[in-house]
């Protein structure tokens, strides 16, 4: 079976062209390409495959194999995919996803796509709807005490639910210690991502990440759209101005624009093609 490895600011998948490859079992597929000494070593595995409403469809898992609804790092990448084999040779490319369809603008070097500019949609902040069982109305500045310590955490769904709590400093935290804490959490009954952030000004934010099913990532593109959803929430950001969030992996650039929706600037990058028996 062909794949390519390809990575957004450091978060890396395996794709496979679902135009051509058959997968038996993505979710076992998933875990074997992951694992990163076993197999080829990734977040998950992303397949691109026809669509009957869009230019292609994302199927996406994660490291554990469970599936996940959106990827906004991923879904640069398919688009990056999709220009650069030939399935949407356009500027703008539109991606089915479980969490609908998403538009994406493409950049272009040389013939290749180099970066991409998504449109996440609106952030869901009704806390039913993330899930939690935090807050009312809204899921802001809440009160969560995970593994016998007090955090004070934002709700927000970019299609996938996110946890984000401002702390002094990310860059010194035992993620592994505290992360499962938060995904396993009973307030959040579909699992969760954490966002640990640390403001930096008005225009630039440090964020590590704990994603449900696959760990710390070097970056999460939902995530640092909810963060910013976060900060502004929380007072620290100011919709319509681009904030740079810095992550172990690379830098996103993201706003929330007055039209309520969230766009997010990135790179998407080719690491290797390859193959390997399924």
């Amino acid at each position: 079976m062909r794949f390519t490895k390809m990575h957004g600011a450091g978060n890396d998948y395996i794709y496979v062209n679902g135009f051509e490859e058959t997968i038996r079992d993505r979710s076992a597929f998933a875990v074997k390409v992951s694992d990163r000494h076993f197999g080829i070593g990734s977040d998950g595995l992303i397949c691109i495959d026809p669509s009957d409403v869009a230019d292609c469809k994302m199927d996406m898992y994660n490291a554990d194999g469970s599936q996940g609804k959106m990827c906004g790092n991923g879904v640069r990448c398919v688009a990056k995919f999709a220009y650069d084999n030939g399935i949407a040779k356009k500027d703008e490319i539109a991606v089915e996803t479980l969490s609908g369809i998403k538009y994406i603008r493409v950049f272009t070097e040389n013939g290749k796509v180099v970066r991409a500019r998504v449109n996440m949609g609106r952030p869901i902040l009704t806390p039913r709807e993330i899930p939690t069982t935090l807050g009312a109305d809204t899921a802001v500045k809440q009160a969560l005490t995970v593994d016998g310590r007090d955090y004070e955490v934002t709700c927000v769904s970019m299609g996938n639910p996110h946890c984000v709590t401002f702390v002094d400093d990310v860059w010194s935290l035992d993620l592994p210690a505290i992360g499962p804490g938060f995904e396993r959490h009973p307030a959040f009954p579909e699992r969760v991502n954490t966002e640990f952030i640390r403001v930096q000004d008005a225009r630039h934010l440090d964020m590590r990440v704990w994603e449900r099913g696959s760990g710390e990532t070097l970056a999460c593109g939902t995530g640092a759209c909810a963060s910013v959803v976060a900060a502004v929430l929380c007072g620290h950001c100011e919709k319509d101005a681009p904030v740079t969030v810095k992550l172990l992996g690379g830098v996103l650039e993201i706003v929330w624009s007055s039209d309520g929706n969230v766009y997010m600037t990135g790179p998407a990058e080719t690491i290797c093609t390859g193959e390997i028996d399924e």
